[in-house]
């Protein structure tokens, strides 16, 4: 059997960081360690975490004494104050290219802005950019929620770092036509985008592509839907509707 391993296979930079500050913190830090939320999307990686330790913290749960890790996604700025009132040392391990989100977000909130996020309503990443809107965001990640979005006289449009580009270009093209006068910024990270590249580009060649990570890392779609231009002739339906890859499997 021929096994090929994708160029892009790995973690991305954020999220090599983030571990990196994380097992940094266990070697020098005594005491109590816990990352705010999960640190990242690998439930392998969250398993090792755990045996070596390290906490987590929940959204909801009382903030415990100790080093708090914030986790690659970011929080909501009204969270870092929570943890800073509790008087926690902070490790931020937001992801940089998040970071430059938030800045954007912020930038343009204090100007009135309003802020059209282009995500998943529940993604903790999309949690924390919500926080810096200054109660002026919409998420939308259909066209129906494009079509419901209040009139707005000033917004700008971002993205999730790992939203797919298929959906971000066509989700712009709709906004644009309601709003003409929107700011544009293109925040997927390019490594979500080179993955996204690969799997389309590999799936075209293999017979069967295995995904090695969590089943809810949007870099590594493994639905029809996530992958733009590509058509898989073994594509079936799944019970929910949505068209599913059998030969495209996470681990």
């Amino acid at each position: 059997m021929k096994v090929i391993l994708a160029r892009t296979a790995g973690f991305c930079m954020g999220v090599k960081r983030a571990m990196e500050l994380v097992l940094t913190a266990i070697n020098r830090k005594p005491g109590k360690i816990y990352t705010f939320g999960p640190l990242i999307h690998n439930p392998q990686v969250l398993e090792l975490l755990r045996e070596r330790g390290i906490g987590v913290i929940e959204e909801g749960q009382s903030i415990p004494d100790g080093l708090v890790v914030i986790r690659a996604h970011g929080i909501p700025p009204q969270r870092r104050q929570e943890l800073e009132q509790a008087g926690c040392q902070i490790i931020d391990a937001t992801c940089p290219r998040v970071a430059k989100v938030h800045a954007i977000i912020r930038r343009w909130a204090r100007q009135g802005y309003n802020t059209v996020i282009v995500g998943d309503h529940d993604h903790p990443e999309v949690l924390g950019l919500m926080g810096h809107t200054q109660g002026l965001g919409q998420v939308i990640s259909t066209s129906a929620e494009v079509a419901r979005l209040p009139e707005m006289e000033k917004l700008i449009v971002v993205a999730q770092t790992t939203q797919s580009e298929a959906v971000f270009s066509q989700m712009v093209a709709e906004i644009q036509e309601r709003f003409p006068q929107a700011q544009i910024y293109n925040t997927i990270c390019d490594a979500t985008a080179s993955r996204q590249d690969e799997v389309k580009n590999l799936a075209g060649e293999v017979e069967a592509l295995v995904v090695v990570g969590g089943a809810r890392q949007r870099q590594y779609p493994t639905s029809g839907g996530d992958l733009p231009g590509y058509r898989d002739p073994h594509l079936s339906r799944g019970n929910g509707g949505g068209v599913k890859s059998s030969r495209i499997k996470p681990l």
